[in-house]
């Protein structure tokens, strides 16, 4: 996607920033207007967030919907939800596994096994390759992850790198060279507030 912008965004660097972020967060282009599903967003706050003038977001909506191409995707475009920001806070773990271009999709598919194999509770997979930025594989698991599937994971062909968001503080003694946890704070402090009381 990131060539198409560029091929057709050469020229307009202000219009291209408009495109990435409409591109980046779901938003569509449709009839002069820019929706999140089938909600209207204000341009001046649009603007406002993405730090250009409203004239900018005018110009890019009039650019992509007279732009063939640009209009067929700009139309289509949908917000995807997902759990991995809120998944710590519901006592889950998130997965942020980096992995090489080279063996994305072998490594996808050993990842997705051994944790099948390990019966571990998969609640949300979703996973980005694109050209431009590292392949990355997120997986949302109810509950916390085995220690010895953690290991495992890091002996797979094409891994490269985990971040493991968990509402548990003390997974940070299972951190090697590859990996690092990111735990939730907000849940701990919750805890520790249940605790005091």
């Amino acid at each position: 996607m990131m060539l198409i912008l560029e091929a057709y965004f050469r020229n307009y660097p202000a219009r291209r920033k408009v495109a990435e972020f409409l591109f980046e967060n779901g938003l569509s282009v449709r009839n002069g207007k820019i929706y999140l599903k089938e909600v209207e967003v204000p341009i001046s706050e649009l603007a406002r967030v993405i730090g250009v003038n409203r004239k900018i977001v005018y110009h890019t909506i009039e650019y992509i919907e007279k732009t063939y191409p640009l209009k067929l995707i700009f139309e289509r475009l949908n917000p995807l939800p997902s759990l991995i920001d809120v998944a710590p806070l519901m006592g889950w773990e998130v997965l942020e596994i980096e992995l090489e271009k080279e063996t994305y999709l072998e490594s996808f598919s050993k990842i997705l096994s051994m944790l099948s194999e390990n019966r571990v509770p998969v609640m949300e997979v979703f996973s980005r390759n694109l050209r431009e930025e590292p392949s990355k594989l997120y997986v949302v698991i109810d509950g916390v992850l085995p220690v010895e599937v953690f290991a495992d994971l890091k002996e797979i062909a094409g891994f490269q790198k985990l971040i493991l968001h968990t509402p548990e503080k003390n997974r940070e003694k299972i951190v090697c060279n590859y990996c690092e946890v990111k735990y939730c704070p907000k849940r701990v402090l919750l805890e520790k507030i249940s605790v005091n009381r």
